[in-house]
């Protein structure tokens, strides 16, 4: 302990202390006005400062410093930190002491240690000034865009920063500094409210196909010409593309002669051969992606410009026609190439002419479906709705299942059953539809009930064995009316259109593994669609900012009520009364709606 003395100004800690006895340790002082504290401390935990006696730790303060003379006399020289003092302030006092080690610990001006203190060059100097007074603006930069989003708001200075919280909401990345700094979860919720507060996003801003990781733009694949083949002349038998108002990709259309349906559909496989360009760019998109504000392909436009149906005077078709028996049974299946002159219709258009033009294409398909229905066929009767954007308007309309729509949608069925059964015939792999039975036997009646039975259905699977599809009421069926817009249908149609030309066919193994790959992909585009229809019906309520309407309690827990509203096929739930029932239709009002969450809170109008 020779070396210091009672009274001598110690650093501990990077702060001055006073020693206050000496013994086999060290007792310092140090701290501040009322919050003195004493320790007991080894000679190594202090460094010397001054040997004192320091009269008041508060008062360390040494005054300016003579920088520019200090600087010129040590220029090649070193001193110990007592001269350092002089040099600095003209005398060596606690004080000066104090002031001139803390200068020397700043490392702008000058470097070394207590005993060798030398003065840095001018250059590095500068050099270092200018790297400070960046990084001060930095931070006050910093502060200042902090205190502006904690009173949400943002300068579009602040959008590069901020893209830190955007990979946070789109789920792209777990950490952020100015979500740690604004005390915020460092989670997708309060991500997406943080950048929905401060106008990053606009507070209608879809995220979720984004989020889900889905394409948002357009194959970039070079689109060859599809080349001439021989092919059946159907020009004269009229058939018709019926679909949805505005429809851009039509891959189907239907005829009837004489009992006997023909479903023509877009010969994709023409184009998209297996291993193909197109054929691996389709597979990784899996399809068409359905946005309320966008369609994207999982083609190129330029595909279905040549292949859809009507868009050309002539289209070249895959074409599946059968006999449609009094049973509703179907035999003679026939699948070939052929070419066809196709008329475009609208579901509305169809309705108007169900009783004339399409009266036995209704018969026909009528007793298709009586089949399916009497084969135990469940067809669950929830609303649906078609959700767009049209010139900023958000347009929501119901889906009906009647008329023309359930005419075509029985005629696609058909076909798919036709193509599964031919495949099997000829030992085709495909990827067919299976799904398994229920538990129990459903045939619900009322919404609440089709809302519980929904929930009983277990999952379609695509294999290359064909089992029973229950819920369609079909001993094998495969998806094929749709390769424009699913790549399973695409897959189908290679496969048969290989068969028809006497080329290798796929295997089992490399269906099943294209099967794997295209339907990963299909999960990203069903799960962007789902939500992007959520967060669109949740914008058009908050449009509506007093909206009120019917909603349908179609489920009941102890504490809950699920309600259904129809005109939005919108699920919510409140807290149960005791006298809601199920089915029971009761009037509702708008509370609230959360885009972050994606939930809509909803009460009943008095």
């Amino acid at each position: 302990m020779g070396s210091f003395s009672v009274n001598n100004l110690v650093l501990y800690k990077s702060r001055p202390a006073r020693i206050t006895a000496i013994s086999d340790k060290i007792d310092i002082e140090f701290g501040k006005g009322r919050t003195w504290n004493t320790k007991r401390v080894r000679e190594k935990d202090i460094h010397f400062i001054h040997a004192g006696p320091v009269a008041d730790l508060e008062a360390l303060d040494a005054g300016e410093a003579d920088l520019e003379d200090a600087l010129e006399l040590l220029q090649g020289e070193s001193v110990g930190l007592s001269d350092f003092a002089g040099l600095l302030y003209g005398d060596d006092t606690p004080e000066s002491c104090w002031s001139a080690w803390q200068l020397l610990q700043e490392g702008l001006y000058f470097s070394g240690g207590a005993d060798a203190i030398t003065a840095r060059s001018a250059d590095a100097i500068a050099a270092d000034k200018t790297e400070r007074d960046q990084k001060a603006q930095r931070k006050a930069a910093w502060d200042a865009m902090i205190a502006r989003l904690k009173e949400g708001r943002m300068d579009e200075d602040d959008r590069k920063q901020l893209q830190e919280v955007e990979k946070i909401a789109l789920g792209q990345a777990t950490g952020s500094r100015i979500m740690k700094a604004l005390g915020l979860s460092e989670d997708e919720r309060h991500a997406h409210q943080l950048l929905l507060k401060t106008g990053y996003w606009e507070h209608e801003f879809n995220l979720h196909p984004l989020r889900a990781g889905a394409a948002l733009d357009e194959p970039q694949v070079e689109v060859p010409q599809v080349e001439h083949e021989e092919r059946l002349d159907l020009t004269a038998l009229p058939a018709f593309a019926i679909d949805d108002e505005g429809s851009t990709d039509p891959d189907d259309a239907i005829s009837v002669q004489d009992n006997r349906l023909w479903v023509h559909i877009a010969d994709v496989a023409a184009l998209a051969s297996p291993g193909s360009a197109l054929d691996v760019a389709a597979r990784e998109r899996g399809a068409n992606l359905y946005l309320p504000e966008a369609l994207i392909p999982m083609f190129p436009h330029a595909v279905t410009h040549q292949l859809g149906l009507g868009l050309q005077q002539q289209t070249p078709v895959l074409s599946v026609s059968f006999e449609v028996c009094d049973d509703g049974s179907l035999s003679d299946i026939e699948i070939q190439p052929t070419i066809v002159e196709v008329t475009r219709l609208s579901y509305a258009e169809a309705d108007e002419q169900l009783q004339s033009r399409f009266a036995e294409m209704l018969e026909v398909t009528g007793r298709f479906r009586r089949r399916r229905h009497e084969n135990g066929a469940i067809s669950l009767d929830l609303p649906e709705v078609s959700v767009r954007i049209s010139d900023k308007e958000i347009v929501i309309r119901p889906l009906e299942r009647d008329g023309s729509r359930e005419m075509v949608a029985e005629a696609m069925l058909a076909a798919g059953e036709a193509v599964s059964r031919f495949a099997i015939e000829h030992d085709i792999p495909i990827p067919f539809a299976n799904q398994p039975p229920p538990e129990e036997e459903l045939q619900p009646q009322g919404l609440a009930a089709n809302f519980a039975c929904r929930r009983k259905f277990k999952p379609s699977r695509m294999a290359t064995q064909a089992e029973r599809h229950s819920g369609l009421g079909l001993d094998s069926y495969t998806r094929v009316t749709s390769p424009l817009r699913r790549y399973p249908d695409l897959l189908t149609h290679q496969q048969i259109r290989s068969f028809l030309r006497q080329q290798p066919l796929l295997s089992h193994e490399e269906i099943t593994e294209r099967i794997g790959a295209s339907s990963a992909a299909s999960s990203v585009i069903r799960r962007a669609e789902r939500f992007s229809n959520q967060h669109w019906k949740l914008a058009w309520l908050k449009r509506q900012k007093k909206w009120r309407g019917e909603a349908v309690i179609v489920a009941l827990d102890e504490r809950r009520a699920t309600l259904l509203v129809p005109e939005l096929a919108l699920e919510c739930r409140l807290r149960r009364t005791s006298a809601m029932e199920l089915d029971q239709i009761v009037q509702v009002e708008l509370q609230s709606v959360d885009f972050s969450d994606l939930d809509v809170r909803l009460r009943l109008s008095a």
